[in-house]
Formats: structure tokens, C-alpha cells, sequence
């Protein structure tokens, strides 16, 4: 089955309260289009955290072996596999090429599960350009983010420090 899922996050300051959107799209042996949004905004985290965990959901959502086509306006999640950033990352013992430990290491390995059993195209969009999915992403993210806090969830992963 083809899935096209469509992403974004986002953070209210950075860090800050933020969320995420995400949209999946197939069509069934009948033709028909089902589409699925999620969406789910965070305390404090980084656009970064929410950009990742959008991608992560999605795909977690997915309950059987897919062939994906992931679309986000993240250059930070798409070119990390794109250009075998990842790779790297992996090979290196989760540091980077200036010995830095990668940050967000908790949702990149969740991710790396996440896509373990599909075969995943990367698609980058330039953001606020007015991709219809993106800009629905986009505005599904910023509400998230700007629910009540007592509507937020924790970021367990967050550490103040990531600054990005």
C-alpha cells in the first residue's frame, strides 16, 4: 500500500509550548481517498522535537508495512536522510562529525524504528510557500501549541539545553 504523509511542527519560542501535524493519505483497492490527521501539542520543546515527532506518529500509525512518501518542510529531518546524515550519526555512536553528540537522539532512534518495516521516500517542501498540506500541517501544529497548558503534554525527552 502507498501512503503519502504530510508533516509539520512547531515551537512558540524556541524552546517553548509546541505541537505537531500530521496527515496520512492512501487510497483503498476501490479507489477511494482516506485521509487521517494527528495532531498533539507539548509543554515546552523545541520545533526540532515537534518537526520529528510528527514524521514518528505518523509512521507509528501506520499497521502494516507501507511505502511511504514523506513530505516536510524540515531540511533537519529530511536531509539527515536525504544526505546520510543518520548513517553517520549511527556509525559514530550517535555523535556528530565535530564529535558533538546529536541531539534529539531519543526521537531519532524512535524514528528509525518508526520506519524499520516501510520503504520511505523523503520529501522536502520550502515552508509558508502555500503547499496546501504543509500550510494545514502548519496550522494543525500552531493550534496544538497554542492549547491550554493544562491541555499540553510533558516532553519527556525535551532537555533544556538542545536549543534548537
Amino acid at each position: 500500500m502507498r501512503v503519502e504523509i504530510f508533516t509539520d511542527g512547531s515551537s512558540l519560542g524556541n524552546p517553548g509550548p509546541g505541537g505537531y501535524g500530521a496527515i496520512l493519505r492512501y487510497r483503498d483497492a476501490s479507489g477511494q481517498v482516506h485521509e487521517k490527521q494527528l495532531s498533539e501539542g507539548f509543554q515546552k520543546t523545541t520545533n526540532n522535537r515537534m518537526e520529528l515527532l510528527s514524521a514518528i506518529v505518523a509512521l507509528e500509525a501506520l499497521n502494516r508495512p507501507c511505502e511511504v512518501i514523506l513530505t516536510s518542510d524540515s531540511q533537519y529531518l529530511v536531509c539527515a536522510f536525504t544526505n546520510h546524515w543518520i548513517d553517520s550519526w549511527v556509525k559514530r555512536h550517535w555523535f556528530n562529525s565535530k564529535k558533538e553528540p546529536v541531539k534529539n537522539k531519543d526521537l531519532w532512534e524512535r524514528l528509525l524504528v518508526a520506519i524499520k518495516d516501510h520503504q520511505v521516500t523523503w520529501n522536502w517542501v520550502k515552508g509558508h510557500a502555500g503547499h496546501p498540506e504543509n500550510e494545514r500541517c502548519d496550522q494543525m501544529a500552531t493550534t496544538a501549541a497554542n492549547r491550554p497548558v493544562q491541555e499540553l503534554l510533558v516532553d519527556h525527552g525535551f532537555v533544556e539545553d538542545t536549543n534548537e
